[in-house]
């Protein structure tokens, strides 16, 4: 008999592996029953057999847990830190002296610009101020020559309404005034003889501004009566008016004065 050729199975899990040899063992204890069942069956007919039951059970195992090697742990050793010793650098005098100069140097000119923006910024403050103080006052001004023009309009209107008021006045009533005065001849014997003094004449000057009863007052010359009412009697006046109506002015006196020069 030939021996079969040799076939290439594939590798199986572990617990596939497992669960096939039990399926083929059970299959090959069927087999072992089925065959001594034929084996011992009797040519006559048997008795009626007995059935016999068999129980089987197919248990499925768990697959394995697989086991992990763990490596040994390392202990980790921290490696030392290089310590440094910091070593300071030899500057000549000379070279230290150049850079505390510069240092200096730079410092004094950081300080002056800051004086310098310090001493900007007061003068902005003060020019500001200045415009400020400026403007105030030309509001101020503005708002005073507004308030002296508004009082000058104010007694402008006032003297109008005044002068007004006295026009009406002056048209409603008036006073008698001299229009045409002239005076009186200086008489030829008074001059032959040095005589002088004065004479004083008492009228009437009527509605229409004229002289009317001409008469002397007080001690005269009796060479001074004559020319005295005759100058009277030539005035002139214009007539006094009281709510406009003009009336006559009674007692009015003028006195003559007669001197040689």
């Amino acid at each position: 008999m030939d021996n079969p050729a040799s076939v290439a199975w594939p590798r199986l899990p572990i617990s596939r592996l497992r669960n096939a040899q039990a399926a083929l063992l059970t299959l090959a204890l069927h087999g072992l029953v089925l065959a001594l069942l034929l084996a011992n069956w009797p040519v006559e007919k048997p008795p009626a057999p007995s059935i016999n039951t068999i129980s089987m059970q197919l248990l499925s195992l768990p697959p394995p847990v697989p086991v992990v090697e763990v490596p040994p742990t390392v202990p980790v050793v921290a490696p030392t830190p290089e310590v440094r010793v910091p070593v300071e650098p030899q500057v000549e005098p000379r070279l230290a002296q150049q850079n505390l100069e510069q240092a200096a140097l730079a410092r004094k000119r950081v300080e002056q610009k800051r004086l310098e923006q310090e001493r900007q910024r007061l003068a902005h403050q003060r020019q500001e101020q200045a415009r400020q103080e400026q403007q105030e006052r030309e509001q101020a001004q503005q708002r005073q020559d507004a308030e002296q023009l508004a009082a000058q309009q104010r007694q402008q209107a006032a003297d109008a309404a005044a002068e007004q008021a006295r026009q009406a006045q002056a048209a409603a009533s008036r006073q008698y005034l001299p229009i045409a005065k002239q005076a009186p001849t200086y008489p030829q014997r008074a001059l032959d003889k040095g005589i002088e003094g004065e004479c004083t004449v008492s009228y009437t000057v009527n509605a229409q501004g004229r002289v009317e009863q001409p008469e002397v007052v007080g001690a005269c010359h009796p060479l001074f009566i004559r020319p005295s009412l005759a100058a009277a009697q030539s005035f002139r006046y214009q007539p006094r008016v009281i709510d406009g109506r003009a009336v006559a002015v009674p007692n009015v006196k003028n006195t003559f004065n007669y001197r040689i020069e």
